[in-house]
This record gives C-alpha cells, structure tokens and sequence, in this order.
C-alpha cells in the first residue's frame, strides 16, 4: 500500500509540474515575444581572411527564428553563426531586426557562396546563391570592408555544433 502510494503521489507530482526543459522554452519565447535579444549561446572563434572573429552559434530551429533580433548593437569582430541541418538554397530577413547586417553563405567545406547587405527591420528575403550549410551574419559591411569575398574559406567550422 505504501508502494502505491509513493508511486501516485510522484505521479501526481508530474503530471502538476511541467518538465524544467518545457518552463525554459516558455522562457526564452516570452523573450523574444517581448523584444529581447537571445543570450547564452555558445560561442565559436572562426577565421576569415585575415581577421579572427567570434560567432554565436544558432543550431536549432528556435535560436535560427530568433538570430540576432532585437539587438542594438553588436561588437566590431563579433556576428551570429547560423548551422542548418541540411545544404540548401538558404534565406535570411530582418524581422524585428534592430541592427544593419551582412550575411555570408557558406557550403559544406566553409567557402563563401554568396554575400548580402541587409537593411534593418526590412523583411526582403535574402536567398543564398548556391547550395549552403552555414549562414554567417556580421555587421554591414563587414566583410567588404575586411577583403572577404565569395570564394573565401571561413576556417574554424569543423568546430561548430550539430544542427538539431
């Protein structure tokens, strides 16, 4: 009898409270709902060209939705690394984005297929060129401005978490 009841009260107990991973997940929607950055994603140090910079990473379909919106700012060598689970024709807009950016297209082996400027809060959609796995935002202008080009290799993506 005490068995049983031990068994149903732990029963009860999760059945009344939600899993922790649930909560977390109303958490970060509320944020984003309510105008606020993502924070808390890991971090990744990559290599373009001459520059060393550091990316979060976006590798699940909620962290992708939410990329960089509602930021104001961001810092000089810092963007947003976005990891899709399949190589596609890939595209970005700026949605509840606060801040201009530009978006680099990656394939499999890191090379650039295509780079865009995107305007802030504008919802064009901006398509990858070619087949891509990695999309990398950066500030506008950033790799005009650091002699990065279609053809280059971003270095460091072998680190990059799996897409979930």
């Amino acid at each position: 009898m005490r068995i049983y009841l031990l068994l149903s009260a732990i029963a009860l107990a999760n059945v009344a409270a939600p899993p922790v991973f649930a909560k977390e997940a109303e958490l970060k929607a509320s944020a984003v709902e309510a105008g606020q950055p993502q924070k808390g994603l890991p971090m990744l140090t990559l290599k373009a060209g001459k520059q060393t910079l550091k990316a979060q990473v976006a590798a699940t379909d909620e962290t992708r939705q939410t990329g960089l919106m509602h930021r104001t700012n961001m810092p000089p060598n810092e963007g947003m690394l976005f990891v899709f689970p399949q190589l596609g024709y890939h595209a970005m807009w700026m949605r509840n984005t606060l801040i201009p950016l530009s978006v680099a297209y990656l394939d499999d082996a890191g090379k650039i297929v295509s780079i865009h400027e995107m305007e802030a809060l504008n919802e064009t959609s901006h398509q990858a060129k070619g087949p891509a796995r990695f999309a990398l935002e950066m500030n506008a202008k950033w790799f005009s401005k650091h002699d990065v080009k279609v053809g280059d290799v971003i270095g460091g993506l072998d680190k990059a978490p799996k897409p979930q």
